[in-house]
């Protein structure tokens, strides 16, 4: 019987840093993993949607999981992400993965249909990663079926972990749970503006992006048994969840705004083809930046 992987707490997507030529700033990713590492994040997904993974070259992908393995030095784990529509593009990102040692891979498989779902994800599990994160993302609805996701935790050792990004996924947390008797560690991803529910139903980790201290402050306080603490800071970051969460494309916008604001990120300059943000967004933003601001400035006093 599988154990359960022991990763708890905040998993941190790091947004793709660029310089103002457009070329992966590697200075700014590192000041990232620092700052979310001084802040008790758990473990880092790199690189994900919300690094703008269609955008980057495989070179490029491949240097900044070695750069975040350089910065952690074996502290917590790093999961590799495999993001990709070509298939074999995909085999080859994990064969690169797995010869430069990652530990932990995330699948992430662009659905037509389960026989080709299941040839995909066997595919790449035969070229061997130790630990396989496989990526639920449906943002308009229910994702992979319970039979799907139960079959290949039974059939393939190394997937270990699930990532539910469903709509609703409260729920799906809690079926999956029980089908694999709590041994398949989840995480939420998109959901986490449901973290306390998620938290109430025994998810065991989330995979946010930026506000790395209030994230893991409010993970922390629940742990701890101060759940009446975790759910107030937690409902002061939800107009920013609101924000944020419209789109994936303003998560990206705003993020990268605030690690710039922090001084992290020496440009907010995104890559990819995202939805424009335009001046009202951007005031909006400016309000909720100084808000987040705040907050960590408290938390930071103790």
């Amino acid at each position: 019987m599988k154990e359960l992987l022991p990763v708890s707490g905040i998993i941190t997507v790091l947004n793709t840093p660029f310089d103002g030529q457009g070329r992966v700033d590697e200075a700014s990713l590192r000041r990232n993993v620092q700052y979310a590492l001084a802040s008790g994040v758990a473990g880092f997904l790199v690189p994900a949607m919300a690094s703008e993974v269609y955008s980057l070259e495989i070179a490029e992908r491949l240097r900044m999981v070695e750069i975040v393995t350089e910065e952690v030095a074996g502290r917590i784990p790093i999961f590799a992400g495999a993001g990709e529509r070509n298939a074999a593009r995909q085999q080859e990102m994990v064969r690169h993965y797995v010869q430069m040692g990652c530990r932990q891979v995330l699948f992430q498989i662009p659905f037509e249909n389960e026989t080709q779902f299941k040839k995909q994800f066997y595919d790449l599990a035969a070229i061997g990663p130790e630990i396989i994160m496989l990526q639920d993302w449906d943002a308009n609805g229910v994702g992979l079926s319970d039979a799907l996701i139960l079959e290949l935790f039974r059939e393939v050792d190394a997937f270990r972990s699930l990532k539910i990004e469903t709509v609703p996924a409260g729920v799906k947390y809690s079926r999956i749970l029980a089908l694999t008797d709590g041994k398949l560690h989840l995480s939420g991803g998109w959901a986490v503006t449901q973290m306390i529910e998620g938290l109430k139903r025994g998810v065991h980790a989330f995979m946010p992006t930026g506000m790395h201290l209030i994230y893991t402050t409010i993970y922390n306080y629940f742990k701890m048994g101060e759940i009446e603490k975790a759910e107030a800071l937690f409902y002061r970051l939800l107009p920013v969840l609101s924000f944020s969460n419209q789109h994936l494309d303003i998560s990206i916008h705003f993020f990268k705004r605030l690690l710039h604001r922090q001084g992290i990120y020496s440009t907010p300059t995104t890559r990819a083809a995202l939805l424009p943000f335009d001046a009202v967004h951007e005031q909006i933003a400016e309000a909720l930046i100084e808000r987040v601001t705040a907050m960590e400035a408290e938390l930071q006093k103790g």
